[in-house]
């Protein structure tokens, strides 16, 4: 997706619980801070409600029109017994929403309203794992998965319990917006980029960043800056003011890999990137990437990946 303003519809339930409701929100408003474009609006049945922590919230607008390419974010409401209460208002209003081709994100246990509004019919989902059993029984149709942080099925995707919904909203703008905001939005949070469980494995722009180390953070976001260019050990440990040796060592203590391993994953994922969703020509790709020619490039994607980068178009 380019940088243009995406809207998103974050749905206030009553008794919506807050960190449902401001992890994925501080997520989307972070990664705008770094280029992104969500244009964050807050609606209700009602014009305030109060959350299942004691805060009210007040101001919130009606349930708006939507239009293809929205996303409509549902925080989940506390759970009781009988499980979450669907106002019917809300239910027809996703239904005229889906019809008009926006995208959903359900967090917990707001799964339950994309269920009443038959929006999770064949899809695989996830939910808070005390609601698994009650939506498999409630919403037959439903392909309800456990064991997962998040699932994606076409425009619905879903969470699992509380926090796992700011992983959701990182998968979001992920998706939006590549792997370079989506590292940078993670360490500003400071939270841990994650699996679904099921999924395939993270970009090395996102792998490697579960630390702490902010010389090997600042040497890991320069590498990612400048993937054209060459790196010099050396170079590298002036610019976090270490020398050539304690950047090594620090740099294989914090992420398991050598400087120059992390610059050839990510080179050879841009690379992939390149080859997989524009038509240049491999020897574009390869000096875009800081290979040195199409041949140097061809040679360490064979090596690394086992068949040759043409693969990628066939």
């Amino acid at each position: 997706m380019d940088s243009g303003q995406r809207r998103v519809v974050v749905v206030v339930q009553p008794a919506v619980n807050l960190l449902d409701l401001a992890g994925p929100v501080q997520v989307f408003d972070a990664a705008n801070h770094r280029g992104a474009g969500y244009r964050l609006e807050y609606a209700s049945t009602a014009e305030s409600a109060r959350s299942a922590q004691g805060l009210r919230l007040a101001d919130l607008g009606p349930l708006p029109d939507v239009s293809a390419g929205d996303l409509v974010l549902i925080p989940g409401p506390r759970l009781e017994r009988g499980g979450p209460r669907v106002d019917p208002a809300l239910t027809a209003w996703l239904r005229r929403a889906a019809a008009a081709g926006a995208e959903f994100a359900a967090v917990c246990s707001g799964a339950a309203a994309l269920g009443e509004a038959g929006l999770l019919d064949g899809r695989r989902c996830t939910t808070h794992w005390e609601l698994l059993e009650p939506m498999r029984v409630r919403y037959p149709r439903a392909r309800v998965q456990d064991g997962v942080l998040f699932t994606h099925d076409g425009p619905v995707s879903t969470s699992a319990g509380i926090a796992s919904g700011i992983d959701l909203a990182l998968s979001l703008v992920h998706r939006d917006h590549g792997a370079a905001i989506t590292a940078a939005v993670a360490r500003a949070l400071v939270v841990y980029l994650r699996r679904t469980g099921d999924g395939a494995q993270l970009s090395p722009f996102l792998s490697h960043r579960d630390h702490v180390d902010d010389a090997v953070h600042a040497v890991q976001d320069h590498i990612a800056a400048h993937l054209d260019r060459p790196h010099r050990l050396a170079d590298l440990a002036a610019r976090v003011h270490l020398s050539p040796r304690g950047l090594s060592r620090a740099f294989t203590s914090a992420t398991g890999i050598t400087p120059l391993e992390f610059h050839q994953r990510l080179r050879l994922a841009m690379a992939e990137d390149l080859l997989a969703g524009t038509d240049l020509p491999v020897s574009a790709v390869a000096a875009r990437t800081g290979f040195r020619d199409a041949r140097q490039l061809r040679r360490l994607y064979r090596a690394r990946r086992g068949v040759a980068p043409s693969s990628l178009r066939a």
